[in-house]
C-alpha cells in the first residue's frame, strides 16, 4: 500500500546562527514560544508553527507525516528524491524533491 502523506502545521528552518535567529523571531516578530530545547525552539505564528533548529542550513523545510517513514522514504527515493539526512531514533528523514524543495518526513 502506498504511504499517504499529510502535512503538519510545522515549518522548520535550520541555521548555524541559532541564537540570533531565535532572538529575531522572539523580539522583532514577537512570536510566542511554544517549545524550548537546547537546539530547537518552536514559535506559534497563527497559521503554522515555526521551528528554528541549530545546525547546517538547508532552507525552509515543510513537514509531512506518514504511518511508515521507511516505506515513504523508499517511494520518494524511487521517484527521484535525494536523502539529505536521516534519524531512525525519531524516526524522521529530510528529503529534497527533484525540484529543490526540502521536507521532513515524520511519523504520524
Amino acid at each position: 500500500m502506498k504511504p499517504k502523506f499529510k502535512s503538519s502545521r510545522d515549518v522548520i528552518i535550520r541555521t548555524e546562527k541559532w541564537a540570533e535567529a531565535t532572538k529575531f523571531y522572539k523580539s522583532v516578530l514577537g512570536l510566542a514560544v511554544t517549545h524550548q530545547g537546547k537546539t530547537l525552539i518552536g514559535f506559534e505564528t497563527g497559521e503554522f508553527c515555526l521551528y528554528v533548529e541549530k545546525g547546517k542550513e538547508h532552507g525552509p523545510v515543510f513537514e509531512f507525516l506518514v504511518t511508515d517513514v521507511q516505506a515513504a522514504k523508499k517511494r520518494l527515493l524511487t521517484a527521484g528524491c535525494t536523502l539529505l539526512e536521516e534519524d531512525a531514533s525519531l524516526p524522521r528523514c529530510y528529503i529534497r524533491d527533484p525540484y529543490g524543495v526540502v521536507f521532513n518526513i515524520g511519523h504520524a
